[in-house]
């Protein structure tokens, strides 16, 4: 009834975040920590033992062509040209205002120098660790050494901590809004109403952004953040307009004024887009019980997208529709006949028919796709966690290209050391201990003398693998010098060693992930569970809810690890070398989908408990509810999807890691669980599917997510309690 003063808050809300970003606003920046690790240990006891803080390294890796050397006088005399530059330039050293190179080294050392006399490589080491915002000093040293040797004939391609590309993002975005405009257009046949659920996406992303800034200001937040949060924003934020907006137009059409069709409509999906977002709250909460900080901070700012939509959708976009009114069948899409949302046209569609196929032969159509569905989650089995090195990147990053020549002349395991960090406490042979226990270890192709701090108290022994740092036998490798050269080093004395490195502190976390996996999964279960039975009044349809979803999840997983770990259709996805799944993809990527496919089952389920309610059989209201939202949540579920799955084409392979797993599972839980599944088997079940003990039923809070409506768009009584009893009219 004031819509000019809802936007006019939404404007002063902006205007107040943008002001906060502006003041308080910071950068993202990546920080692991693994809270009693190994390897959390180590990196504690070097910040706190070696004093001096080292920057970040930037590895200069020069080639030559394929069967010639570096060492040819015109070659070797542009690389020192390049190398000597960089130590000489007032361009490259630090100052107050940017970071700086503090040295650079040798290539042509015996250590540095491959055995082809193809390969070299020089550390160049910053003064400080390189943030974003020193991205441009980065890439003046690989500029000017480009620009210095390549007329020899001589490639340098760069990694290390200080290469790394920055977050690219728009182009998956554009590709998925696209996607999403043309589902719009055919499901609703105008322009303006295919325009509502992409501007109120739109505004959601860009307000959620402005709070993940705001939270970066006050904590770490990781830069793989934001393709989170415009991954589940874009997703979300059509998908819970396009339910609204939909409600909004069939109230409409059946004779209620603009203003009454939006509070209708607010009341009605609105309410049920509210359920929706609260079991996203509530899995994402529960990565907290996981006990890693920065997975808690992925899953909460991935999910700024879904709380700024909820927010936006039950006031803003309320009040732009009461003030659209009949507007919103403008423009009619030419060539489309216009979409009806009579009862008669929406009983003939062909998601309609499809439901009334499934309840109809619900006794074959239940087992078959039970068995498909587990078949396919079943090769979640095979799932390898761990972490993917840069050997796995798209070709076209010059990370990916110096990786591969590290590898091909100083072996696979040159660009993963495992470093062991000894606090002697006293046992000054401790870390030479270790080194000599290292020697002779399966799986080790050097290992070097140990590096003492000034005080002489803590050693680093870098161990170097035979195997790249993402393979199996690394893993196993670490696993032999923690169960048996520290502990022999280390037996009889005070000494304490720690095996550290990138693959060690993957394993940790792996480890700490399934260890709690179990409390998570209680969690969320438990908590929506609650949640749903308070809803749909049925602990039936709360177990198939939660049951089913998890089902979801691992089809999802399932899919992932044939594509990405085994390399089944890989070239699809862009990338050229098989890896393990990253540790913290699983759990973000299962408190995600758990709460977004549980708005399906909100969505659908609201619908078909209504037409219970008002007297139908389980099986007729399943097929009411089905035709009356089912191709809602077919087109909702076709637009997140292809959102999802144009993240495949981002050029960072985690982002297509979360794109490729929450596609195929949302597809699949829309599809072919709520529209196909969990129909069949409510008819199945038939009455039994509303049962709820009589002591749960007394015990939790009578909500529902939709309030009922007669076939003129007015709310009506519930007919279980006499308003009187309810409160509710």
């Amino acid at each position: 009834t004031h819509p000019w003063r809802v936007i006019g808050s939404w404007v002063a809300i902006l205007v107040v975040l943008i002001g906060l970003v502006a003041t308080v606003g910071g950068d993202l920046r990546d920080e692991f920590e693994i809270p009693g690790s190994d390897t959390q240990r180590a990196t504690d006891l070097l910040e706190s033992e070696f004093t001096e803080e080292q920057g970040a390294v930037l590895n200069l890796v020069f080639a030559a062509p394929e069967g010639e050397r570096l060492d040819t006088p015109e070659r070797e005399a542009a690389i020192q040209e390049a190398v000597g530059n960089l130590r000489s330039s007032q361009e490259f050293k630090p100052t107050e205002d940017k970071a700086g190179l503090e040295s650079v080294g040798n290539p042509f050392s015996e250590a540095t120098f491959s055995d082809d006399g193809r390969i070299a490589y020089a550390e160049a080491q910053f003064n400080e660790t390189i943030e974003p915002a020193d991205r441009d000093e980065v890439v003046a040293v690989q500029d000017s050494v480009r620009e210095t040797v390549e007329p020899a004939g001589v490639t340098v391609e760069y990694n290390g901590e200080a290469e790394f590309p920055p977050v690219e993002q728009g182009t998956s975005e554009i590709l998925g809004l696209l996607a999403a405009i043309v589902v719009l257009i055919f499901f609703f046949r105008t322009f303006v109403a295919m325009f509502i659920p992409i501007a109120l996406a739109i505004a959601a992303v860009g307000t959620a952004f402005l709070l993940l800034f705001i939270v970066a200001g006050l904590t770490d937040v990781n830069t793989i953040t934001p393709i989170l949060v415009s991954m589940i924003g874009l997703g979300v934020g059509i998908d819970y307009s396009l339910f609204i907006v939909t409600r909004f137009r069939q109230l409409l059409h059946e004779g209620l004024s603009p203003a009454d069709a939006a509070a209708e409509a607010g009341a009605s999906a609105g309410r049920a887009v509210l359920f929706a977002g609260l079991t996203v709250a509530i899995s994402v909460t529960g990565l907290a019980f996981i006990g890693l900080d920065f997975v808690t901070k992925l899953g909460i700012g991935s999910a700024l997208g879904v709380l700024t939509t909820v927010l936006i959708a039950n006031s803003l976009l309320l009040a732009v529709l009461a003030l659209l009114g009949h507007k919103i069948d403008r423009w009619k899409v030419p060539f489309l006949r216009r979409a009806e949302d009579t009862e008669a046209a929406r009983q003939n569609t062909l998601v309609s028919r499809w439901g009334r196929f499934v309840t109809a032969h619900a006794r074959i159509v239940f087992p078959v796709v039970l068995i498909v569905i587990l078949g396919l989650a079943s090769t979640s089995a095979l799932v390898r966690l761990g972490a993917a090195d840069q050997g796995t990147q798209p070709k076209d990053q010059t990370s990916r290209r110096a990786y591969d020549l590290l590898a091909e002349g100083f072996g696979a395991g040159f660009n993963g050391p495992i470093p062991i960090v000894v606090d002697m406490n006293g046992d000054q042979q401790a870390a030479q201990r270790v080194y000599d226990g290292v020697q002779g270890i399966d799986g080790v192709a050097s290992v070097g003398e140990p590096q003492l701090n000034d005080e002489e108290t803590v050693g680093i022994v870098f161990v170097t693998p035979e195997s790249a740092p993402q393979d199996e036998e690394t893993d196993n490798l670490v696993d032999r010098l923690r169960d048996q050269v520290v502990p022999v080093a280390t037996e009889g004395g005070d000494a304490v060693a720690y095996v550290s490195g990138q693959t060690a502190a993957f394993k940790d976390i792996g480890e700490q992930i399934i260890e709690r996996m179990p409390l998570f999964l209680l969690y969320i279960i438990g908590v929506t569970f609650i949640v749903l039975a308070m809803a749909f009044r049925s602990v039936v349809i709360s177990l198939t809810a939660a049951i089913t979803t998890i089902m979801s999840a691992f089809v999802g997983f399932g899919v992932l690890t044939l594509v990405v770990q085994e390399g089944h259709l890989l070239g699809l996805t862009g990338l050229d070398q098989t890896g393990p799944i990253e540790t913290f993809v699983p759990p973000i990527a299962f408190a995600i989908l758990f709460g977004l496919s549980m708005d399906y089952m909100v969505f659908l389920g609201s619908r078909i408990r209504e037409e219970h309610v008002h007297g139908l059989r389980t099986r007729e209201a399943v097929d009411h509810g089905i035709s009356a939202i089912g191709r809602v949540v077919v087109a909702a579920a076709l637009i997140m999807g292809t959102v999802f799955a144009a993240f495949i084409l981002s050029a960072d392979r985690i982002p297509k890691e979360f794109g490729l797993l929450l596609a195929v599972a949302i597809l699949t839980d829309a599809l072919i669980v709520r529209m196909t599944l969990v129909p069949a088997f409510l008819t199945l079940l038939r009455e039994k599917s509303w049962y709820i003990p009589r002591w749960l039923d007394r015990a939790l809070p009578n909500v529902t997510i939709e309030a009922p409506h007669d076939g003129n768009g007015r709310r009506t009584i519930d007919v279980e309690r006499p308003a009187e009893a309810t409160g509710r009219s």
